[in-house]
């Protein structure tokens, strides 16, 4: 069975039922348990890292207001 989690609580749940030699991608949230993160990414953000807390509301309210 090859899995795809696009749910980081769904990838912590496979993983913990053993299951994580089946999880064959993740998203780009998914950060635990450490072994997901070397799984190749399905999804990204399309805000970029680093910004402030003030600099992600503005973005996330500008792509919001273009649909």
């Amino acid at each position: 069975m090859r899995i795809a989690s696009l749910v980081p609580s769904s990838t912590e749940m496979l993983f913990a039922l053993g299951l994580g030699d089946s999880v064959v991608a993740v998203t780009h949230e998914c950060d635990h348990p450490p072994e997901a993160a070397g799984r190749p990414h399905l999804t990204r953000s399309v805000i970029p890292t680093g910004l402030t807390a003030r600099e992600i509301d503005r973005a996330v309210r500008e792509r919001t207001e273009a649909g």
